[in-house]
Parts: structure tokens; C-alpha cells; sequence
């Protein structure tokens, strides 16, 4: 499959179990947010769906509350299985927003985000995985993770690229309102 560059019409943002009792475990999850939370930013801008899973709530806690705060309009998913697209009404959710390419964040990179976008591959979308808004606790693990999906055929990119994908042009209302989320 060879991706179209990443267009706003075409595109939805996944954010995978960024959850408060996981965070302290997780490498760098400071930088992780940040990023997320750009990319949420760009994604109101630009009216972009998000879904926000949440793995076992019971025992990882909620969706970090800055997320939550930066997001209220976004859908919630609640899920047992390390891939999303095992629950059940997952991806009947995605279908209801209609876009072919996914851009992920999330944790942990080997575990869920792995399973999930390897799931959404196989199932013929175009998944971009946020390289520096995704991690695990241990760093080889993710990088392992990034290579697994990279040869599946996820596109590895980062916020700030896709912020300008979304963007296309400078010299514009929207520009203006993307340019303090990337300065």
C-alpha cells in the first residue's frame, strides 16, 4: 500500500491508553504528552475526529486529565484486548468517522499501540505512528515496536510533520492559529 500524504479530510486521531496510573511507569511520558497534546490542538483546529481508548480502567486509571481537559468532545472507547480492533464495536466506531488514515499516539508502543495499528493495517488503513507521541517503559521495546510496524507498512512521522501536513499552507487564518502550537 503506498500512502497519500496526510490530509485532513482523510484523517482521524487515535490516542491509545495514555492513562494516569500507567504514566509515572512510562519512559519520557512528559515529551509523550506534549506532543499529544499538540497534536490535539492541531486537531480542533483542523475539526479532526479523535477516539481515545482506555485499557482496563479499573486498574490503569483514566485518560491523563490534560488530554481529557483538551478534549471534551472526543469519544471514549473501552477496551480489555491489547488491540483495540478485538473489542467488540471498535471498528464500527472507526467506520462511523469514514477516514482512511489513522494517526496514533499512545502507550505502551510494543503492547497495544503495536497490536492495534498492526490490526488496522491488515484491516487496509493508512496508520501513521507519532514517534515521539508514543513510548514503553522500556526504550528498546518501543524501538522495537517502530520497526515491527514500520516493515507492516505504518508510515513513522511525528507531530510536528503531520501538524504541517494537516496544515498545507502558510499565510492563512488557520495557519495562524497552528503557528503558537509548534513555536
Amino acid at each position: 500500500m503506498v500512502l497519500s500524504n496526510i490530509d485532513v479530510k482523510n484523517s482521524m486521531l487515535l490516542i491509545v491508553d495514555l492513562q494516569e496510573l500507567l504514566a509515572p511507569a512510562i519512559k519520557d511520558f512528559p515529551n509523550i504528552l506534549k506532543s499529544t497534546l499538540q497534536l490535539s490542538q492541531a486537531a480542533i483546529i483542523h475539526d479532526i475526529p479523535v477516539l481515545i481508548t482506555e485499557q482496563y480502567v479499573k486498574g490503569l486509571g483514566e485518560t491523563n486529565q490534560q488530554i481529557k481537559n483538551m478534549l471534551p468532545d472526543a469519544a471514549y472507547f473501552h477496551k480489555t484486548h491489547f488491540s483495540a480492533c478485538e473489542e467488540p464495536g471498535f471498528l464500527e466506531q472507526l467506520k462511523i468517522y469514514g477516514k482512511k488514515q489513522i494517526v496514533v499516539v499512545g502507550t505502551e508502543a510494543h503492547v497495544c499501540v503495536l497490536q492495534t495499528c498492526l490490526d488496522l493495517i491488515q484491516r487496509g488503513f493508512e496508520v501513521i505512528i507519532i514517534q515521539d507521541a508514543i513510548g514503553s517503559r522500556n526504550p528498546e521495546h518501543k524501538r522495537l515496536a517502530i520497526d515491527q510496524l514500520r516493515q507492516a507498512g505504518a508510515v513513522i512521522s511525528c507531530a510536528e510533520i503531520v501538524i504541517f501536513q494537516w496544515t498545507k499552507q502558510a499565510a492563512t487564518p488557520t495557519f495562524k492559529k497552528i503557528l503558537p502550537i509548534i513555536k
